[in-house]
């Protein structure tokens, strides 16, 4: 398994990272089988949040399956909360359920708006609770995950964050032009981009069979075609990217992760000829 720098901050990263979504509806039993075969293959991110399944039930399985292979870990953790005193309570719960005493990193979960924004730095925003997490030790480094481009770019203009999780995905990438901005202000700002969505096509269309009941999109389920756009993903600039939250595609993600080489300009053409037909699940205002 490649790793890659997360940037300046001396820590490397696994370039595909497990994502919590995975652990939804699964026993303990098997998130302690998928997260040894994780580290196995050589996965050392893992990132997770209190919003993915119920009752904190993804938190709660992957502290237990972690537990072992921690100290050897990267783990992120994810706040949805705005104000201090409620991002505080959460991670301090998350802590509890991930059973350790720090986050190597911590975000402010899904940014849509200049309104989550203004409340996250304003007067008693969720941004006082993580800085002083990190300066109790509690928090390593600081980032956010991004649903909006006009958002992302003026989160990154607040403060010196460490990383932006955000879509890089061939059809957002080329059919909603979301995505390059945020490169781009991350880059100049020196965060490290982590990468979502990597593997999805376009939304489900109305009525159509879930079959993948942990995506709120449609993936892609060619497992060639999965794998395209994969490399696309990872050929971009960036650390990481965490696979969708389906176990059998998180297993196909690590098959992929583990023979990666870059996208050719052919292969890129053939996912951009695909694109050109599908709905963007992001698109920048």
């Amino acid at each position: 398994m490649e790793f890659r720098p997360f940037g300046s901050t001396g820590d490397s990263l696994s370039i595909v990272g497990l994502g919590g979504v995975v652990f939804a509806g699964m026993s303990q039993a098997d998130s302690n089988i998928i997260v040894s075969e994780a580290v196995d293959t050589g996965i050392n991110y893992f990132d997770v949040a209190p919003s993915y399944g119920r009752d904190q039930e993804t938190e709660i399985k992957l502290g237990e399956a972690l537990a072992p292979y921690r100290s050897k870990s990267f783990l992120a953790c994810k706040t949805t909360c705005r104000d201090a005193a409620s991002a505080r309570a959460e991670l301090e719960r998350s802590l509890k359920y991930l059973q350790t005493d720090h986050f190597d990193l911590y975000q402010l979960h899904a940014i849509s708006s200049i309104e989550d924004v203004d409340r996250c730095f304003g007067p008693g925003g969720a941004m006082e609770a993580v800085v002083a997490a990190r300066n109790e030790g509690k928090v390593r480094w600081i980032g956010f995950s991004a649903h909006s481009a006009e958002a992302a770019l003026k989160a990154l203009d607040q403060f010196e964050f460490q990383s932006v999780l955000f879509p890089v995905n061939f059809v957002t990438w080329s059919q909603g032009l979301f995505g390059p901005q945020i490169m781009a202000k991350a880059k100049q700002r020196g965060a490290a981009r982590l990468a979502l969505k990597a593997m999805a096509r376009t939304n489900w269309a109305e009525g159509a069979e879930r079959i993948y009941p942990n995506c709120w999109y449609e993936p892609l389920t060619d497992p060639r075609l999965a794998e395209l756009a994969l490399r696309y993903t990872l050929s971009m600039d960036v650390t990481a990217a965490v696979p969708p939250g389906d176990p059998r595609l998180f297993r196909l993600a690590m098959q992929f992760a583990s023979r990666f080489t870059p996208i050719t300009a052919e292969e890129t053409q053939e996912l951009l000829d695909l694109a050109s037909g599908l709905k963007p699940i992001f698109e920048a205002a």
